[in-house]
């Protein structure tokens, strides 16, 4: 009786400790969000289909150090209602571990769990903050916006809408984005965008997706496009390199190998040899090509009785041909050595071609190409033409007189089209003499020189002359005028030419800028007494020609004189 007893006690303390003791749970997956500070999010345990649990119902916490209790105070930051819970305005302070106690009226309770992390908005942390990554070669692409995101604004009633890479996608407000005939520009990162409202405030919840575009690719039957010879030609003691290549289909760079063997060896187990591989995808059309370059430093004698087997391996087959070294014939250095001599010989004949005619081939130039420099250059006259009548001897004094007033107009002007300005001739009356001398040259493209028969040797000094502007004296007021504008200003370009002999001394006896001038530029000697320097197409008149200007000022409009 007294076991009986005993028995009973125990029974009756073991129910007790059982009813007193609190009820056991099941817990339910944790999940785990990354979102943005600043935004909002809205979440109800994925196992709660409608969040319309009594508020007594459930309870959720937030377990730092301490747990904290969450409110049901809407007006709260965070707090919770049925069984949905709001961050209303998401801070870093948020991130952490939540926690709900669902309690059925049947006595059943479940647990709930939340792992949540905010970051601030910068690029390094997209990536974590992306649900996903689309990645195919469709040209038709399905972007789904983001569970939480879309159940926000099926819950909340709010209105959805796209970016991409920050950019808005006007007109696109559906939950599963579409994206048709798809190519490399459309990879990006693409936003749903979630604008719900909660006690008359608006918010925002977002979810991002990745999406790349992958080639379309396809094998094709492999096929060896290099070397196209059973024989490849190479010298002895000299370096050569051998290309392997096979075209193994479309974008399919990852079932695509090229190689080379030696006498059914790999190149690794030879020395001596050395092999660069690459595989490319061509532009535009995309098929893989697989390139491998055998290197052999010096080719040795046993390399022409070696056997090089090019190897293509693709997604379906193995193909290889096989090449052998030959003996490049010496033949070919002599045509070579022959070819370069007749080629350097040509250059030289050319260069000096040129150089003899290159008067000749100027003016056939400016025959056929004629050119337009008027608006470059205004002035009036071709050339300013100076020269020096003092002397004891009648017989320059007249061939310079003659040149000067008969031969030179005649050519130049009559034939030529050229405009003079001739001291003596075209003076006008009662003008200023150091004034006309300052705007002719001006107005003048080219300042002609003319030193007459033995002017090297003139005994008379030429500082005597220097004094009076008023006769046209080599070192006088015309030349120290022109001379300025030449060799100062660099406005006029100067020719010189010589009548007949300088004399035995040369030009010795001349002032010393005009030896200078004739150092840079020898004088252009016209021979006297020959009857065909007066012919405008001799050889003489061409050099002249070809240091005038290539336009005569005749053909250009001029401007009205005062």
């Amino acid at each position: 009786m007294d076991t009986f007893r005993l028995l009973f006690v125990i029974y009756m303390v073991i129910t007790a400790s059982e009813c007193s003791a609190e009820p056991v749970c099941e817990d339910f997956d944790e999940d785990e969000y990354n979102v943005l500070e600043g935004e909002a999010f809205y979440f109800v345990p994925y196992v709660v289909d409608i969040p319309d649990i009594p508020d007594d119902n459930i309870t959720w916490y937030k377990k730092n150090i301490q747990t904290e209790n969450i409110t049901t105070d809407e007006n709260k930051n965070v707090h919770y209602h049925g069984g949905a819970l709001f961050f209303l305005n998401l801070h870093t302070e948020d991130s952490g571990f939540y926690t709900a106690r669902h309690t059925l009226p049947s006595g059943e309770c479940y647990n709930y769990y939340l792992k949540l992390e905010v970051f601030k908005a910068s690029p390094t942390t997209i990536e974590k903050l992306l649900y996903g990554e689309i990645e195919d070669s469709n040209e038709s692409k399905k972007v789904p916006c983001p569970s939480p995101v879309k159940d926000t604004c099926k819950m909340l009633g709010g209105n959805l809408s796209w970016n991409k890479d920050n950019k808005p996608l006007e007109g696109r407000n559906e939950a599963d984005l579409r994206i048709y005939n798809a190519t490399k520009d459309v990879e990006g990162i693409y936003t749903c965008i979630c604008t719900w409202t909660h006690n008359n405030t608006q918010y925002k919840s977002s979810g991002s997706r990745r999406v790349k575009h992958q080639e379309s690719y396809a094998h094709e039957v492999l096929t060896i496009i290099s070397p196209t010879n059973k024989e490849q030609f190479g010298d002895e003691g000299v370096g050569i390199k051998l290309n392997c290549s096979v075209v193994c289909g479309i974008n399919v760079k990852d079932h695509c190998d090229a190689h080379w063997m030696i006498n059914g060896n790999t190149f690794h187990q030879i020395e001596g040899y050395n092999q660069t591989t690459e595989t490319v995808n061509e532009s535009p059309s995309m098929k893989t090509i697989s390139t491998a370059i055998l290197t052999i430093e010096k080719v040795s004698a046993k390399d022409f009785k070696s056997e090089f087997e090019c190897v293509g391996v693709g997604f379906f087959e193995v193909k290889s041909t096989t090449s052998t070294l030959k003996q490049r014939s010496q033949g070919w250095i002599i045509p070579l050595v022959v070819g370069a001599a007749c080629l350097l010989l040509f250059c030289v004949f050319a260069a000096l071609l040129v150089k003899c005619f290159v008067t000749d081939l100027t003016l056939c130039f400016r025959r056929c190409f004629p050119q337009s420099s008027c608006k470059k250059d205004a002035r009036v006259y071709d050339a300013y033409v100076i020269y020096q009548m003092q002397s004891e001897n009648k017989f320059t004094e007249d061939t310079l007189c003659q040149f000067v007033t008969n031969i030179l107009p005649s050519v130049l002007e009559e034939k030529c089209g050229y405009r003079l300005f001739i001291q003596g001739r075209d003076d006008v009356p009662r003008e200023d003499r150091v004034e006309l001398v300052e705007d002719r040259i001006k107005q003048s493209k080219r300042l002609m020189v003319i030193l007459a028969p033995g002017s090297g040797s003139e005994n008379e000094s030429t500082d005597q002359l220097l004094v009076s502007p008023k006769t046209p004296v080599i070192g006088g007021f015309d030349w120290q005028v022109g001379l300025h504008n030449s060799l100062f200003k660099k406005k006029t370009n100067v020719i010189l030419i010589q009548l007949g002999n300088p004399g035995p001394q040369g030009y010795t006896d001349l002032p010393a800028d005009m030896q200078h001038l004739i150092l840079k530029s020898s004088p252009i000697r016209w021979p006297l007494g020959l009857q065909s320097s007066a012919d405008w197409n001799s050889r003489f008149w061409k050099r002249i020609r070809y240091l005038m200007p290539a336009r005569p000022a005749k053909k250009c409009p001029q401007p009205a004189f005062v």
